[in-house]
């Protein structure tokens, strides 16, 4: 027996051998080997699916963000303006009631001046009567320091005063 060719003998016993292998392989072990390709193959494949829809999700998900971010910044901004423009209102509201006060005030002092400058011509008035009834008192006692004078002026009032009452024929 040679090495490098073997029996009829060998050769047939080792092809029988193959074929109950080949056999019992085909019968049993290659199903279950395909089977658990198949398996494996199905699994990667719902992985690579489940993969996909992952991703797609995280995009989705990723737009969403960005699209509230977005309408953040939005909100942010008319909050900002109104607030912006509240606080103008009420500045302008308030320098309006400034203003207001302020006319109120100045036309309460105007009043005020003018009622102190009536009550001041009142006084004055009354302190000018007063003064002339005393000097043209001191006058008319200087000048009517005797009896006939007074006589006098009083025949001269009586007289102007008949005048006065005569009527015109």
């Amino acid at each position: 027996m040679s090495l490098i060719t073997p029996d009829f003998g060998l050769l047939f016993w080792m092809t029988l051998i193959f074929a109950i292998v080949f056999f019992i392989l085909a019968r049993f072990g290659f199903p279950l080997i395909t089977g658990m390709v198949k398996k494996r193959s199905d699994r990667i494949e719902k992985s690579l699916r489940d993969a996909e829809e992952a991703q797609k999700t995280l995009k989705q998900l990723a737009e969403e963000h960005k699209r509230m971010i977005e309408e953040a910044r939005k909100e942010q901004a008319r909050i900002l303006n109104e607030a912006a423009t509240a606080g103008d209102k009420i500045v302008q509201e308030a320098k309006e009631q400034a203003r207001e006060q302020t006319a109120a005030m100045i036309e309460k002092a105007r009043e005020e001046i003018r009622i102190e400058q009536e009550t001041a011509r009142r006084e004055i008035a009354g302190e000018v009567a007063t003064l002339s009834v005393e000097v043209a008192e001191k006058l008319i006692r200087g000048h009517l320091d005797s009896d006939q004078r007074q006589n006098a002026l009083i025949d001269k009032l009586i007289e102007e005063a008949r005048a006065a009452h005569k009527p015109v024929s």
